[in-house]
């Protein structure tokens, strides 16, 4: 499917990353396949934007030449879709982590729902879930977290752009939503909760867009090693 030469000089592949695999993961799994084919020893490779394991989707990879495009890419605008769980949170703000608490949902109506979603649309702050890769005096989050260990994270500003409820089946709210790099759907399930006066989680989470990239056109790890 692909010779070497092209992709030494660069290529953008379009990976759909399966349930459970960490991006990492992914990566290595067309970086051995890249390695073992054609018989070399290296191969520069690398993903412009981790998902977390239990997230599926579009992952842009970036080979050869074309890792140099790798912070150009991180930087567009994400579009996810997937489903928040009402009534309940966790201390990863998904299901990475069993549920903390629960909280009344009784009062939760359609027209609340829809109105709260106009509540984070444009410019808005966020604070990053303790469960997170981000670094604080060179640690991660997660690490203080599986600690228990209590930090301060300070909040960021992002932008969504679209907020769309698909789908409303108590205790589940299904959504599409666009938003700026550094956004943590995470955190908008937790917040959201929280504006609809319960607790909620993120329960699916899939990424549909990177900037024009569509997950329609992406393969999965294995078919693209089987592929080569």
């Amino acid at each position: 499917m692909y010779a070497l030469e092209e992709l030494k000089e660069g290529k953008i592949l379009l990976i759909d990353k399966p349930l459970n695999w960490s991006s990492f993961q992914a990566v290595n799994k067309m970086k051995w396949a890249i390695l073992k084919k054609f018989k070399i020893k290296k191969i520069k490779i690398g993903h412009a934007g981790t998902l977390d394991p239990l997230a599926t989707g579009l992952l842009v990879i970036c080979v050869g030449k074309y890792t140099k495009k790798i912070p150009e890419l991180q930087g567009q605008i994400k579009e996810y879709t997937g489903t928040f769980t009402v009534g309940a949170t966790t201390p990863s703000y998904d299901l990475e982590t069993t549920i903390d608490q629960t909280y009344p949902t009784e009062h939760i109506t359609s027209e609340l729902i829809l109105d709260t979603t106009n509540k984070f649309i444009g410019e808005i702050e966020q604070i990053p879930p303790v469960f997170s890769a981000l670094k604080k005096d060179g640690k991660r989050l997660y690490e203080f977290a599986r600690e228990g260990k209590e930090v301060k994270v300070n909040p960021r500003v992002i932008k969504i752009s679209e907020f769309e409820i698909t789908k409303i089946e108590m205790p589940e709210i299904h959504f599409r939503v666009v938003c700026s790099k550094g956004t943590y759907i995470r955190s908008l399930a937790h917040d959201f909760g929280k504006a609809l006066n319960s607790g909620a989680h993120l329960s699916e989470l899939r990424r549909t867009k990177i900037g024009d990239f569509n997950v329609d056109k992406a393969i999965t790890p294995e078919a693209f090693a089987e592929s080569l």
